[in-house]
């Protein structure tokens, strides 16, 4: 088991890793729309969605991986109203590559955040 950090995405706020990586698998932490300096983006959902896809980006890239190699995400929604405009970014940065999702609607997330996702991906 590896566990896998990086500066180009915010550092965990709790006693967690950003990712592990296991038997040719990394399984990142949920993130959310944190930069890399732990500053809160507190714009809305296409924003927050950017900020959350880019810190995964960064954390799979920094173990040899990709977005295009997510195999799973899970996503965490404060509002489902917001499904259509998170799904318009979640699109934009998998193209053609349809990985499986579920997407779950919460009360609350860390930091009062609209959106959480965290995925499974191939190293």
């Amino acid at each position: 088991m590896n566990i896998i950090q990086t500066s180009n995405a915010p550092q965990a706020i709790g006693p967690y890793s950003q990712a592990v990586a296991y038997n040719g698998l990394i399984f990142t932490s949920g993130q959310i729309a944190l930069d890399s300096q732990n500053a809160m983006n507190n714009g809305d959902i296409r924003a927050q969605t950017t900020q959350v896809l880019e810190n995964l980006k960064a954390i799979l890239e920094s173990s040899g991986s990709s977005l295009q190699k997510v195999l799973k995400t899970t996503i965490f929604l404060a509002d489902m109203n917001d499904f259509n405009a998170l799904n318009e970014v979640y699109a934009s940065f998998f193209g053609a590559h349809k990985p499986a999702r579920s997407t779950i609607a919460v009360k609350t997330l860390p930091k009062n955040a609209l959106v959480e996702i965290e995925c499974i991906a191939m190293a």
